[in-house]
């Protein structure tokens, strides 16, 4: 399976093609920059396209089986740039995972995006952002995951999550990007995740039976 990875320079997306370079599938790495090029290949990227989620972007999907968006503004910028980024270039995304009859996309959220109202005001923006997005992947006929993370650290992978429809019980509200990058890689074949969204933090559970037990 040819996977398109968006926002592919990334640090979630940059472990998910590390991983996914001991299966059978291959990453497409998606970037903006040309410069990246070389990082991406050495990271696993069986191929890397360069192309901009704020311009055209069409000619990423010829030849993709599935599609991982990875692509990000972060919870601290500015309001334009969450819009061009996290909901108008995924929306654009799932469009075109659409027209180019691929069915199978996986979408990286962030928890609270069910209530952003709920959430931080200083983000606030970007969970409404998200929100939006994910509320339009929903309304496909895609087979999509949608993966919600809580906050995100770069600490040592604990191999273990806790992994839920709606998490209300918890101690900490974290998970390492490398974990979030194991799970994707877990997902992105398992029929039991399609049309599924779940929400993420480190927990006790090992990946591949968190995910192979999800229902």
């Amino acid at each position: 399976m040819n996977i398109l990875v968006i926002g592919a320079n990334g640090q979630i997306a940059q472990h998910f093609i590390k991983k996914i370079a001991q299966t059978q599938h291959n990453a497409i790495a998606m970037i903006r920059k040309e410069e990246q090029v070389e990082l991406l290949k050495a990271s696993g990227a069986n191929k890397v396209v360069v192309a901009d989620l704020e311009k055209d972007f069409s000619h990423a999907f010829d030849g993709i089986d599935a599609v991982v968006f990875a692509a990000g503004s972060g919870g601290h910028t500015g309001a334009d740039k969450t819009v061009m980024i996290d909901l108008w270039g995924a929306i654009k995304a799932i469009d075109e995972t659409v027209k180019h009859n691929i069915n199978r996309f996986v979408m990286i959220s962030a928890m609270s995006t069910d209530d952003p109202d709920a959430g931080p005001e200083s983000m606030r923006h970007y969970l409404v952002a998200k929100k939006l997005a994910d509320d339009h992947l929903k309304s496909t006929n895609l087979k999509y995951t949608i993966v919600r993370p809580g906050l995100l650290t770069n600490d040592a992978p604990t191999g273990k999550v806790n992994l839920q429809g709606k998490i209300s019980d918890y101690e900490d509200r974290a998970i390492t990007r490398e974990d979030v990058a194991a799970v994707l890689a877990e997902v992105i074949d398992k029929e039991n995740t399609f049309k599924r969204t779940f929400e993420l933090l480190n927990g006790d559970v090992p990946i591949s039976e968190a995910v192979n037990n999800f229902s």
